[in-house]
């Protein structure tokens, strides 16, 4: 079945990194984090059945529960365990690193959905730092910690004054999976498609997993999925931020405000009737929860520019906010046919989005696996804008640091023949280059257009100061990852 492949698509270096630190002699600890939904679960019980460790995950529930539980499952790997009633987490870990050095069991033992134990016993945090200094050290344990509580596991691990900061030999920040790979888990033949997959499900496993069984057309996965009011996912954005230890319901109006089309901090406070000076922390909880990001235009610092716009980050959302939120009751009253014809609406508009975003995050390293017209590879890209000057809608510096490229993106569902490439290559030169730095000025500009997809008879004349960049140079699938 795709499911278990598709999961582990681009997951190949996460997986090695752990499999590194579950071979070592000394053992240790290992952290892992990121969003809901993007893989966590399926990425440690792979690791945990390569190397007959013990999954456990926590619940909600009192610390005696949670410990009897744990114990339980424990018993798994160490008989006899649970016949025990332990009175606090010390001693639970204490008889563990006894028994498991005695066994010559050295895990790797799995603790996900850590928040969750923490909120119970705060004491927790501690406690652990001391097992894994000390008993587990002396067992030779590796040991996992993961959770989707972004604010509460950073606060674990990444802070100077965090009980386990400085513990952990991997700490691993789960990223979406790589767009790129859409055509494995969904292999229709067609790579347009891709930009309609993207459009919908970003790079969430689980979405993708959800997809996979919901209808062979994209349409069809959206109505069954988030615009019906049964569906799965019409109410995912709720859950996430519910989900969240503690509760992030209070960030969801700057949800919804970013999502109509606020993007600086003033047009947000604006639409909620709340200062602007009120804005920073609630950003924050965003940009840590991976719901939002924030851009600066090229040339300009990320935390310093004055200019920086935020931005809802993953398609899905955006999706969801545009479509859903706003139109719940007319989705709820509405026909499966209403339905399709409220997202028509906004599809197209959607799509070119997505297409824009996945100009700026797949040309890295589509042009460094195999460069673009004979040139690259290219850095990180960004947009670039300023009041009264045109937009750049993707701009980078050779990693050699010899040219810059100044890109436009044009979107059409259509391919572009030789007349509308023609057209779309005048306006590019047309175009005047923006006002960048002057550490930019002395470096040749290559310009570059990107379509979606070229007609067969439109492949424009090779040239090294002009790129035509399509969909096939960005997306075509790296199988080796």
């Amino acid at each position: 079945m795709l499911i278990g492949i598709m999961l582990f698509i681009n997951r190949i270096e996460e997986l090695a990194r752990l499999d590194r630190l579950a071979v070592s002699e000394e053992g240790g600890l290992a952290v892992v984090y990121g969003r809901r939904r993007v893989g966590k679960t399926r990425l440690l019980l792979e690791w945990a059945e390569r190397h007959d460790g013990l999954y456990t995950v926590a619940d909600q529930s009192t610390p005696d529960l949670q410990r009897r539980y744990f114990a339980e499952a424990v018993a798994q790997r160490l008989v006899n365990f649970a016949e025990v009633e332990y009175r606090d987490w010390r001693s639970l870990f204490s008889r563990l690193a006894r028994e498991a050095k005695a066994t010559g069991w050295r895990g790797p033992l799995i603790l996900d959905e850590l928040p969750y134990l923490v909120l119970a016993s705060p004491e927790l945090p501690s406690v652990l730092q001391r097992w894994i200094d000390h008993e587990a050290r002396d067992a030779k344990l590796t040991v996992a910690v993961a959770g989707s509580s972004q604010r509460m596991m950073q606060g674990l691990v990444l802070s100077g004054n965090a009980p386990l900061f400085g513990r952990a030999r991997e700490i691993l920040d789960l990223q979406p999976l790589s767009p790129r790979h859409l055509p494995d888990a969904f292999p229709s033949g067609k790579a347009s498609t891709s930009i309609d997959l993207y459009t919908a499900w970003g790079g969430i496993p689980r979405y993708w997993e959800l997809a996979l069984g919901a209808g062979r057309e994209v349409i069809d996965q959206i109505e069954a999925l988030i615009l019906d009011p049964l569906g799965a996912l019409h109410r995912e954005p709720d859950r996430l931020l519910l989900e969240e230890v503690p509760s992030a319901l209070e960030v969801r109006p700057l949800l919804e405000a970013i999502g109509a089309g606020a993007h600086r901090v003033s047009e947000i406070a604006g639409r909620l009737g709340r200062p602007a000076t009120s804005m920073a922390r609630p950003l924050e909880r965003l940009l840590g929860l991976g719901l939002i990001r924030r851009e600066a235009p090229f040339g300009d610092s990320e935390k310093g520019s004055k200019r920086a716009i935020y931005k809802i980050a993953d398609p899905f959302t955006r999706l969801w906010f545009r479509v859903v939120a706003p139109y719940r009751a007319q989705l709820a009253s509405g026909s499966p046919a209403a339905r399709r014809q409220l997202l028509a609406r906004f599809w197209d508009a959607l799509r070119a989005e997505a297409w824009e975003d996945l100009c700026r995050l797949l040309l890295p390293r589509a042009s460094e696996e195999r460069p673009i017209g004979a040139i690259g590879p290219w850095g990180p890209a960004s947009r670039w804008w300023q009041r009264d000057a045109p937009e750049w809608d993707v701009i980078s510096e050779s990693i050699d640091g010899e040219r810059l490229l100044l890109g436009e993106v044009k979107w059409s569902a259509k391919s572009f023949d030789r007349r509308a490439l023609a057209q779309a290559l005048g306006e590019l030169a047309a175009r005047s280059a923006p006002p960048l730095p002057s550490r930019y000025d002395r470096l040749p500009v290559v310009r570059a257009l990107f379509v979606p997809e070229l007609a067969s008879r439109a492949k424009p004349d090779s040239r090294e100061d002009v790129l035509v960049v399509s969909l096939a140079d960005l997306f075509e699938p790296d199988r080796s990852e």
